[in-house]
C-alpha cells in the first residue's frame, strides 16, 4: 500500500517538480509526468521543498510579513496579527504552500527508501533520506509553531490523523536525534547532484550542524511546559559538538530578483516596513554608543540630549497603552542608540544614504517628510519636517486622534527598513550562528550542562550579530555599558541591577511651547516574573535583536514563550474588538490575551477534513482563535 500511495504521489507531483523551477534542474529525457519511482531523483525532491520554502511574494507578503513580522513587532503594520487579527484568504493560502513543501520533503523520504530497499545508489541515497528528515522536521515545527496540533504521518495524499502538538514536538525532536546518527560521513554526494541543494550543497557535515542546532532550539522551546524533557534533548544535542556556530555553517539560501519562490521575502514595494514601536524602545540608548559616534558630521545638529524626551502632543499621539515614549513626538535623533538601528532603518530625509529605501518606486512619498497636526476642525495646528527625526509611531486603535494625526504612519516620515533587504540579493537566513550561542547562553543560565559559560555564548552571540552588520568595531564599548535603553535593560553581562522606577527628562509642551521635566516610568512586564535587566531578559533581548530581519517567527516564538522581550500594548483610544480584554483601566500591564498567540485553522480545512479538523481543535485544549496558547507557550498571567 505504501509503494502505491509514493507511485500516486509521484505522477501528481512529478511535473511540478521539474517545471516550478525549471532552471535549477537537470534535463531528462522523459516525460516528467509520467515519471516511475525509479526516475524521480530524492535530491529533486529536496530542492523543491527547500526552493519552494523560501516563499514567493504572493504568499511571503501574507505570511512572513503581515503575520510573523507584525506578531513578533519587527514591522509596524497595524491590525492583523497585532490586534489578533487574521485572514482567512491568507491562511488558506499558507496551510496549502506548506502542506506542499512538507509534501515533497516526505515523499523524498520515502523515495529514498524505495531506492534504498532497490539497491539504487544506496550508500547516498541512505544521506538523502537524512537530509529531508532534517528538513521536514524544520517544516513539522514551522507548521506547530504556526497553527498547534498536525499530522506526522501526514501529507502523502490522504487525509491524515492529527496529533497534539506534544506528541509533534516529541516525534520531531527523535527524527532529528535519528537523522544524525544515521548519516553516514564517509559519503560525499558527487558533484553533479550539489546543485540540487541550493544551502549546504549537500554537505552532510554541515546538515548534522544544522539538525544539532535546530534540535537546541526545540528544546529550549519546551522549557517552560516540558523543563525535563527540554534539559534532557538540549544537553544531548549540544553535547556532539556539531552545531552552528559560523557564518559559513549558517543556514542561509540565496535571493533573487523576480517573481518566483527565491525573490526576496521583503521585496513588495507597498509594504512600508517602518520601525516599530517595540524595537524602537529597545534600541535606544542600548549599549550607550553615542548617535556623533555613528552618523557623519553633518547628521549632529540633529543629535538630541540624553535626557530630553521629545515634544508631547497627548491630544495627537496615542495614550493609553505601556509604551514608555507615549504621547510624545522626537524632534531629532537621540543621543545614543544600538548601532544595528541606523543599520537596519534609514533615518527619514537621508536620502544620500546609498541604502535609503525609495519605496514604492511609483510615488514620491518616501522623499516627503512634511506633514501635518490638525485641530478638532480640521485645520491645520501645525507642519511637522520629519526629516532627521527618528520616531516609531504606537500600535493599536487612535480613535479620533488618527484623523488629526497626519505624520506618524506616513511612510516619509518614519524610520524604514534598508534598501539592502528589499532588493532580493541578500540571502535568507533560517538559522544563523548568533542564535546557537543565545540558546547556550539560556542553557546555562538555566543551569543546564553547555558547552560554554553563559556570559561568555552571550557576548559570542552579540559579537555574530555585530559580525554580520559590519560593526565590529563598537563591540567592546558596546559590551561594556550599563546604559539601560526605554524598557530597562542593559548590555553589560554583570550589569543586572534593575532600573529605578523612572527618570527625569526634559520636553516641550507642543500646544504651548512651553519646556518641562517629564519622569518616564520604565514599563513593567507583567508576562515574566524576573526584572526588567536579569540575565534571561540580556538574552532574549540580544537575541531578539540579532533575529531581525530574517527570523520573525522565533522573534515572536520566544515572546510566546517566555514574554520576553517587553511588548508594548497595542493603544486603546478606542476599543479593539479582536482584544475584548483589553481597555483603559488594564492598557498599563500587560497580558497574555492581549498577544496573538496562533493562526486560525483555515476554513479549507474544517472544509475538505472535517474529521481532522474536530481532532485538532480537541488537541488544542481551546477554541480555534488566534488568543488560544499553544501547549509550549507561556499561558499566565
Amino acid at each position: 500500500m505504501k509503494k502505491i500511495t509514493i507511485i500516486a504521489t509521484v505522477l501528481v507531483i512529478g511535473s511540478l517538480i521539474f517545471t516550478g523551477c525549471k532552471k535549477d534542474f537537470l534535463d531528462v529525457n522523459v516525460d516528467p509526468k509520467a515519471a516511475s519511482i525509479d526516475q524521480v531523483q530524492v535530491e529533486y525532491l529536496i530542492n523543491n521543498s527547500i526552493t519552494q520554502a523560501q516563499m514567493d511574494p504572493h504568499i511571503a507578503e501574507r505570511v512572513f510579513v503581515l503575520y510573523w513580522k507584525i506578531a513578533s513587532r519587527q514591522y509596524r503594520g497595524n491590525g492583523s496579527l497585532a490586534w489578533a487579527d487574521y485572514d482567512d484568504g491568507w491562511s488558506s493560502d499558507y496551510y496549502s504552500y506548506l502542506s506542499g513543501w512538507l509534501k515533497d520533503a516526505t515523499l523524498a523520504v520515502n523515495v529514498a527508501d524505495d531506492k534504498i530497499t532497490k539497491g539504487i545508489n544506496p550508500e547516498y541515497n541512505k544521506n538523502l533520506k537524512q537530509v529531508a528528515r532534517i528538513w521536514r522536521a524544520y517544516l513539522m515545527s514551522e507548521f506547530a509553531d504556526n497553527f498547534g496540533p498536525m499530522p506526522i504521518d501526514g501529507f502523502q495524499g490522504k487525509n491524515p490523523e492529527f496529533k497534539d502538538v506534544k506528541t509533534v514536538y516529541y516525534f520531531i525532536l527523535d527524527e532529528l536525534k535519528d537523522a544524525v546518527a544515521q548519516m553516514d560521513l564517509n559519503v560525499t554526494a558527487p558533484d553533479e547532484m550539489k546543485k540540487f541543494d541550493r544551502v549546504y550543497g549537500f554537505d552532510f557535515n554541515k546538515w548534522i550542524k544544522y539538525a544539532n542546532s535546530m534540535r537546541m532550539r526545540l528544546a529550549m522551546r519546551l522549557s517552560e511546559v516540558d523543563p525535563s524533557k527540554a534539559q534532557s534533548e538540549f544537553e544531548a544535542a549540544a553535547s556532539t559538538g556539531a552545531f552552528i556556530t559560523t557564518w559559513d555553517d549558517a543556514f542561509k539560501a540565496k535571493e533573487q530578483p523576480g517573481w518566483d519562490a527565491l525573490t526576496g521575502v521583503m521585496s513588495r514595494e507597498w509594504n512600508t516596513q517602518a520601525l516599530s514601536a517595540t524595537l524602537n524602545n529597545i534600541y535606544i540608548g542600548l549599549g550607550g554608543i553615542p548617535s556623533q559616534e555613528q552618523l557623519p558630521a553633518n547628521l549632529h545638529d540633529y543629535i538630541k540630549p540624553a535626557d530630553y524626551m521629545g515634544i508631547r502632543y497627548e491630544n495627537h499621539f496615542p495614550t493609553f497603552t505601556n509604551d514608555p515614549s507615549a504621547g510624545f513626538w522626537f524632534d531629532g535623533l537621540p543621543y545614543a542608540i544600538d548601532p544595528r538601528a541606523y543599520k537596519a532603518f534609514i533615518i527619514p530625509g537621508w536620502f544620500d544614504n546609498p541604502d535609503f529605501c525609495y519605496y514604492p518606486s511609483w510615488t514620491q512619498d518616501a522623499y516627503n517628510t512634511q506633514r501635518d497636526l490638525l485641530d478638532d476642525n480640521g485645520n491645520v495646528l501645525t507642519t511637522i519636517n520629519a526629516a532627521f527625526t527618528w520616531n516609531a509611531a504606537a500600535l493599536g486603535d487612535w480613535g479620533t486622534k488618527t484623523g488629526k494625526n497626519k505624520v506618524s504612519t506616513y511612510l516619509g516620515a518614519n524610520p524604514r527598513m534598508t534598501m539592502k533587504f528589499r532588493r532580493s540579493d541578500s540571502e535568507r537566513v533560517f538559522f544563523g550562528p548568533w542564535e546557537t550561542y543565545f540558546l547556550i547562553a539560556e542553557a546555562a543560565v538555566r543551569g543546564w550542562s553547555a558547552p560554554m559559560n553563559a556570559q561568555t555564548a552571550y557576548e559570542e552571540g552579540i559579537k555574530a550579530s555585530f559580525d554580520y552588520w559590519g560593526l565590529t568595531a563598537y563591540l567592546q564599548q558596546y559590551l561594556e555599558s550599563e546604559s539601560y535603553n526605554r524598557v530597562g535593560t542593559s548590555v553589560k553581562w554583570s550589569h543586572t541591577t534593575p532600573p529605578p522606577q523612572s527618570v527625569a527628562m526634559n520636553y516641550v509642551d507642543g500646544y504651548t511651547g512651553q519646556a518641562g521635566v517629564w519622569n518616564m516610568e520604565f514599563p513593567k512586564n507583567n508576562l515574566y516574573s524576573g526584572t526588567s535587566n536579569d540575565h534571561l531578559v540580556k538574552i532574549i533581548t540580544q537575541k531578539y535583536l540579532a533575529q531581525f530581519p530574517w527570523l520573525p517567527l522565533e522573534a515572536w516564538n520566544d515572546h510566546r514563550r517566555l514574554g520576553l522581550p517587553f511588548f508594548e500594548n497595542p493603544s486603546v483610544e478606542n476599543p479593539i474588538t479582536t482584544l475584548p480584554d483589553l481597555n483603559q483601566g488594564n492598557c498599563k500591564t500587560s497580558s497574555v490575551k492581549f498577544f496573538p498567540q496562533r493562526l486560525k485553522y483555515p476554513s479549507s480545512l474544517s472544509n475538505s477534513n472535517p474529521d481532522g479538523y474536530n481532532q485538532a481543535i480537541q488537541m488544542l485544549g481551546g477554541p480555534d482563535e488566534i488568543l488560544t496558547p499553544l501547549w509550549w507557550a507561556k499561558k499566565n498571567p
